[in-house]
């Protein structure tokens, strides 16, 4: 049994790992030119984002139906391998829950014919078994380490992993992806910010779990469509997302704040000369962080109360051009005294009086 488990978590990890997620072929454009602006374009593949895509900067490729980017399979989860990577998040517990039992069992038969029980105290001799004197695995002080040791690593995987497999599920089950449950919260943010008075309904909702279910897993184990279209259910259509995708891109750009960098920074991920609360504040994410040099732009998008998160202008580009993104120190920069319209709080700040 043991073997099937592992053979079983092992087919279902590599399938994660090397079948892959699903590019969007370079330079790739929706058939009809005209729905060319609701989509968003990426400069680096050279092509629209088609719906339900994203761009992975550890891939540098535009991913169909992007979840996350998992670094245990060195890849991204997606369209063609989410079956496969929640199988993977299924089986490992089950094959360490069942590992468990037999660390726990041999535990205990080993240490009860080795307890010996006097009137003021307990001995236990790991030399040789007291009721069993022809054991039949040798079982001494190494052997219960190595058990014990064992065990640890086989219930804190079921604990871990299991918990990443509710959280796989609760997206399946809703026909989201990770990414596209915070887009989902930030268009309601959005919409209360504003006051538009308008709704947003996910599109890729079927409106009935085992018919998200099915989205994902099937019978051939590929999944349904071809990563670039995607059925929609009623009162929407293929667009719906990314044009609300739009719009909270363009609100990003109207909400954010322009930044001089008043200290270098290297752009390192725990920087020690600039403070001790910005040395253990360092935000807990695999984004990165720029480098600064005195006198830099920077349009920040959000913050936290010792770091940012912007877009570093680059001198010799102009206005539109390539621009750096990352997390940087707050007391390194300032704010630049402009218009009221660009003169907005970022995120979480509160606005100066």
């Amino acid at each position: 049994m043991l073997l099937n488990w592992t053979v079983m978590i092992l087919y279902n990890y590599f399938n994660a790992m090397f079948v892959g997620p699903g590019y969007v072929p370079l330079g790739w454009t929706p058939e009809k030119s005209q729905d060319c602006m609701y989509l968003q374009y990426c400069k680096v593949c050279q092509s629209y984002k088609a719906p339900r895509s994203h761009h992975c900067r550890k891939c540098n490729r535009c991913v169909m139906k992007m979840d996350h980017h998992c670094p245990w399979i060195n890849n991204c989860c997606g369209y063609q391998n989410h079956a496969s990577f929640t199988l993977f998040l299924l089986l490992a517990p089950l094959g360490c829950i069942h590992a468990s039992f037999i660390f726990i069992m041999t535990m205990y038969t080993q240490l009860y014919n080795r307890i010996s029980f006097g009137w003021s105290s307990v001995k236990i001799d790991m030399s040789a078994a007291k009721r069993d004197p022809r054991p039949i695995i040798p079982f001494g002080l190494s052997a219960f380490a190595a058990s014990l040791f064992a065990l640890g690593l086989a219930l804190g995987t079921t604990i871990a992993v299991g918990m990443l497999f509710i959280i796989q599920m609760k997206v399946i089950l809703t026909n989201k992806t990770s990414i596209e449950s915070w887009i989902e919260e930030k268009a309601k943010d959005r919409i209360q910010y504003y006051q538009t008075g308008e709704t947003f309904i996910f599109p890729y909702d079927m409106g009935s779990k085992w018919k998200n279910f099915r989205q994902v897993f099937t019978w051939s184990g590929i999944p349904e469509g071809d990563g670039l279209d995607w059925p929609v259910r009623d009162g929407c259509h293929q667009y719906s997302l990314t044009i609300e995708q739009l719009k909270q891109k363009a609100d990003k750009r109207v909400r954010s704040v322009r930044y001089r960098a008043i200290e270098d920074y290297s752009g390192v991920c725990c920087p020690v000369t600039k403070g001790v609360k910005t040395f253990f504040t360092t935000p807990c994410t695999e984004e990165p962080r720029i480098a600064l040099s005195k006198g830099d732009l920077i349009l920040a998008t959000r913050g936290l109360k010792h770091w940012m998160y912007g877009e570093k202008i680059l001198i010799s580009a102009a206005d539109g051009g390539v621009r750096e993104r990352g997390w940087f120190p707050r007391n390194c920069v300032e704010k630049c005294q402009y218009d009221s319209e660009m003169d907005q709080p970022v995120d979480g700040e509160k606005k100066s009086k």
